[in-house]
């Protein structure tokens, strides 16, 4: 008896777009216990989290909305957008 056990792919949803994806697709935004805001590519890092489509479009629709503030409740710098559009910007010149 062969039973085929697929390993069970980690869902996060975006709090820009509120889609559903996997990890994998998203990128980490993480408030440290100091009051710190950070990118989080590891996925590891302690503290409060939030998930991010790594997508243009998504990420300024957060900074619009100010999200990323609510959802972490902190204050978001703009070199944290800064970084995640050049983290984006880096993922689709390697994809092309």
């Amino acid at each position: 008896m062969c039973v085929n056990k697929q390993k069970k792919v980690p869902m996060r949803k975006c709090v820009a777009t509120g889609e559903m994806r996997p990890k994998k697709e998203l990128v980490r935004i993480v408030r440290s216990k100091e009051g710190q805001v950070s990118v989080d590519l590891t996925g590891k890092k302690s503290g409060r989290g939030a998930y991010l489509s790594m997508d243009k479009e998504a990420v300024l629709l957060a900074k619009k909305k100010n999200i990323l503030s609510s959802q972490l409740g902190s204050a978001i710098d703009d070199e944290v957008y800064e970084e995640l559009l050049d983290i984006i910007d880096k993922g689709n010149r390697q994809s092309k």
